[in-house]
This record gives structure tokens, sequence and C-alpha cells, in this order.
């Protein structure tokens, strides 16, 4: 079974720069259907757990076990009357989340819609991938998985998506799971950037291995640009996961952003552990400033990619991933 999960866990948000050749997609059929199980699970009678928990697993063969064993921790071992005690105790303790995200998605209609629409440039751009048919919506531990992309099924935790500003998400013991520049993206607009995120991941894995820095850097470049392909009509600093304004700095700091990968020598390293540095999350470049996003190199990567696009305009996202780094590095001549 595919399971692979996006912790990082989007109504369409047009962006304010115009942009070019985005297909017509209207005629492309995608089917999808939205289960809400957290509205199943918190109607349940706490009362009446031992008789009504079981059914509503079984109803759901895609869902209902990965939800029981792998977002709650339930044991497998426990027998109906501990497993039904168990989670009327998470029932009781989430009440208060399901109920403020039942005010935001009380309608899922125009999540769906955003899933649908992406699931469209999908196919439009790899018509072999067997894209999931189904989109399920719960709600989960808070310092727990987000949104997953599993066997046929979308899963998504409304949980990571009611507000960057949501009260329990600014407090101490939330923020040593999910600190705060990963938080600020817990919006419902990154709900279909999430999935769209899991689906790269199914289709090419990542590796970690003994490549060069500027090689994993144009691999996140790579994908940053088909998803930027997959949601044209998002802002890039969403696709990219910094704020607003980071990524304008970025823009306007380009050059020396540069300059600290070249003037270090750190394009051919290829330590994992210095690499993460500048390809993963992070609160900051430790070197560009307390202002600066981390996971700068993914950004650098990105800018590589689109200058190799411009210049090979009939590429298809296909090929480009399957593009070796080193091939669009030295094609690109990157000099900002």
């Amino acid at each position: 079974m595919r399971l692979f999960v996006c912790l990082l866990t989007l109504l369409v948000v047009f962006s304010c720069k115009s942009k070019k050749n985005i297909p017509d997609v209207s005629d492309i059929k995608i089917n999808l259907t939205t289960t809400r199980f957290e509205k199943e699970l918190f109607s349940l009678d706490t009362n009446q757990l031992s008789t009504q928990f079981d059914p509503l697993i079984s109803k759901h063969p895609d869902f209902g076990e990965i939800f029981l064993h792998n977002i709650i921790n339930a044991d497998p071992q426990w027998d109906t009357e501990t497993t039904a005690d168990y989670v009327k105790g998470f029932i009781s303790a989430y009440r208060t989340v399901y109920d403020t995200s039942e005010v935001i998605f009380s309608n899922f209609t125009p999540y769906e819609k955003e899933i649908k629409y992406a699931l469209q440039f999908l196919k439009y751009y790899f018509p072999k991938y067997k894209a999931p048919e189904k989109i399920i919506t719960y709600i989960g531990p808070l310092d727990g998985y987000g949104d997953i992309i599993a066997e046929n099924v979308f899963i998504v935790g409304l949980h990571h998506h009611i507000s960057s500003e949501y009260t329990i998400y600014k407090s101490m013991k939330f923020q040593e799971t999910y600190p705060r520049y990963i938080s600020q993206r817990f919006e419902p607009d990154y709900i279909a950037i999430n999935c769209m995120k899991n689906i790269l991941l199914d289709m090419c894995p990542e590796k970690i291995d003994e490549s060069s820095l500027i090689d994993k850097m144009i691999e996140k470049g790579k994908r940053l640009y088909v998803l930027s392909m997959l949601l044209p009509h998002y802002d890039e600093h969403k696709i990219i996961g910094y704020t607003e304004k980071q990524l304008k700095s970025c823009y306007k700091h380009e050059a020396n952003i540069w300059d600290l990968f070249v003037q270090n020598n750190l394009l051919q390293i290829t330590d994992y552990n210095r690499q993460k540095n500048y390809i993963s999350e992070g609160p900051k470049t430790q070197e560009l400033g307390e202002d600066s996003p981390g996971n700068i190199g993914s950004f650098v990567g990105w800018q590589i990619v689109k200058k190799y696009m411009d210049n090979h305009p009939k590429l298809s996202p296909a090929d480009l991933m399957k593009t070796d780094g080193e091939t669009i590095f030295q094609a690109v001549k990157y000099k900002p």
C-alpha cells in the first residue's frame, strides 16, 4: 500500500503575477468524491461506542484501520471495550478542535474543487499516473500526522488547516512538534498543495544519497516547478512555503544568496548533515540572518530550473523530472 505523509500540513488563491501557457484542462474528466470521516466520528454516541465504533471503522476499509492504529495509535491487541474507552477519550480531548474546524469546513466543496482542478493538470501532464479518486477528511492528534496519500485516497487532516493564528498552534507545547515556521502554513489554502506534494512524492520518491548539494537543490527545484504547473493559480510563496515577505526578499537578494553557495564552496558538498541546512525545513538560513527563510537551496534550485525550462519550453514535466541535475546546471550557467 502507498502511504506517504506530508506532515506539513490549501479555495484557489490567484497569483498577482501573470502566468503564461496555462493549458485549458476544463474538458479533462476527474472522478473525485469526499467523505467526512470526522463528522461521523464526532457524531457517535460516546456512551455506545463499543457497539458503534467497529461498524464505523468497517465502513471505511481504505481508512478505518489507518486512523485507528496509525493516526490515534490504538493498540491492535486491545479488546473492544478498551479500544472504545480510548476512542472516547480522544473524542473528548478533541471536541473543541472538531467544533472549530466545523466553522471553517462545514462545506468542503470548495476544497474538493481545488484538488479536482489540480488533478486535471496532473492528468494533462502525467496521463498514465493513477491518482486517488477519493478524499477522506479527519481530525487527528495535533502533534501527529496531517495530510496523507494512501491507496486511491487523499487523507486530509483538518486539524492542521484551521488557521495559522489558531491559539493552540501558538502554544509552546504545540510548537515543540510544529514550530512557527511550519505552522504558519496550517491554513485551509494549503490542502491542495499538500495533496499535490504527496502525489509528487508518490511518483518520484526523494532519495538521501551521496549526490552533491547542487544536484539536490535542482531536484528540489524540479519538484517546485512541477508543483507550480499543477497549481498554476497559486502564489509562488505558498508553493515553496515561505511568507510573501520572505519570497520578495529572496528575489531582491538572489545574487547574494547565490554568493553564499559559491563563495563558501558549498555546491559540491556531499555530507547530508551539512546539505540539510540548505534544503530542509528550518526557521532561517544562519548565514543570511534572522529574517531569511530556511530551505534556501530549494529556492535557488527552483530559479535554475525555471531558466532551464525557459530555454526548453517543449520539455514535458515528466521529462524534466528525469533530467539529470548536472545537465540542467551546466546548461543554465546560472548567475543572478
